[in-house]
């Protein structure tokens, strides 16, 4: 059997898992890309922390001629949480008719936040024949567990969701997003201005493709894909968080002062026609030390139903769900195709 050729877009925390991951799943890693130039040259595999293998980390900048002349399987994008910064590289993948699958918090179900450049991926994927999603922790932890759920309950009322993470894990692009270390006026200014608007205003900015939402804004949109409900409203508050100490952030490098936000809670009310409503929670930010992961859902109904999952291992599986999804992806209809459509994520006992 053929092995996957993948190409790793992205040196960062998440890809030392990743690239590990395709390695001990049976598949090659033919390609891998960074900015940094510290990186450049770098073997990948001893990037990982496995054996060399004989893939340097190249520029970034040169991702669309060595594409070309690699000609992966797919492309995993470990880089940015908004789809507008994966802009440039999951276009280039369409255009080359090259599979692309990313932890981008937002690509998860970015029809919608951003739905033009959602069209514009989607519509040339499907002219060069690839496939484009997004995937993570979230496709199992935040959607298929759900909906499996779901699935043994006679009627819904409501669906309650509440998930916390350490922004220290996944560097500064996100830590940034959830507005670590920023003062409580800069918070209101830079972060949570943006949902003081009308259904109006809000709905231009996501027809403009300059909205920014919480994780759980894609995630409710997916849910309810998945659930076959139709979205009458959505609406979506961030609140700082802040902690009685000062905090030392490895990933800002610097270190918190009382009153500077820690980051934040971002907390999103999905009504559907249907009667159902999706209320979700995530809580990004610098934890203290006795703080840790943890993942709450509940549905409520006949009968009401509760799964509470502390201290996941957030970073490990979002990067195994990425790599079990690879075949998925492969196998998917061509276009901007999310993973609610596809089959649940399994394990893959043998190799990809």
């Amino acid at each position: 059997m053929a092995k996957f050729k993948v190409v790793q877009y992205g040196c960062g925390k998440m890809a030392k898992y990743t690239i590990r991951y395709v390695l001990e799943k049976g598949s090659e890693i033919v390609g891998a890309f960074d900015i940094d130039a510290n990186k450049f040259g770098t073997d990948a595999g001893e990037y990982a922390g496995c054996n060399k293998i004989g893939v340097k980390i190249e520029d970034a900048k040169n991702v669309k001629a060595r594409l070309t002349e690699i000609k992966p399987d797919i492309v995993i994008v470990t880089t940015m949480s908004l789809i507008s910064d994966l802009e440039e590289i999951l276009l280039t993948c369409a255009e080359l008719g090259i599979n692309a699958i990313t932890t981008c918090e937002e690509a998860f179900y970015a029809q919608n936040s951003n739905p033009n450049l959602v069209k514009r991926i989607d519509e040339l994927a499907k002219k060069n024949n690839c496939t484009i999603c997004g995937s993570g922790y979230q496709d199992v932890f935040w959607g298929n567990l759900i909906t499996t759920l779901a699935g043994a309950t006679q009627t819904i009322k409501r669906i309650r969701g509440k998930t916390s993470y350490n922004v220290e894990d996944y560097g500064i692009a996100l830590a940034q997003v959830h507005g670590s270390g920023l003062t409580a006026e800069e918070f209101e200014q830079q972060i949570a201005a943006a949902d003081n608007i009308s259904d109006e205003e809000r709905n231009k900015l996501i027809e403009s493709g300059k909205y920014t939402p919480s994780y759980m804004w894609n995630t409710n949109g997916w849910l309810a894909s998945q659930l076959g409900l139709t979205v009458v409203s959505q609406t979506q508050k961030c609140v700082p968080q802040f902690y009685d100490k000062e905090l030392h952030s490895s990933t800002l490098n610097m270190t918190i002062p009382v009153g500077k936000a820690t980051g934040m809670s971002a907390v999103v009310t999905t009504q559907t026609a249907e009667g159902i409503e999706i209320i979700s929670e995530c809580i990004g930010k610098v934890y203290a030390p006795e703080e840790f992961d943890s993942n709450q859902w509940t549905i409520e109904g006949e009968p009401d139903t509760t799964v509470i999952i502390n201290r996941p291992a957030t970073v490990e599986l979002t990067c195994a769900t990425i790599v079990n999804r690879i075949p998925d992806v492969v196998n998917s209809p061509s276009g901007y195709y999310t993973t609610e459509k596809m089959p649940r994520a399994t394990y893959k006992v043998k190799s990809l």
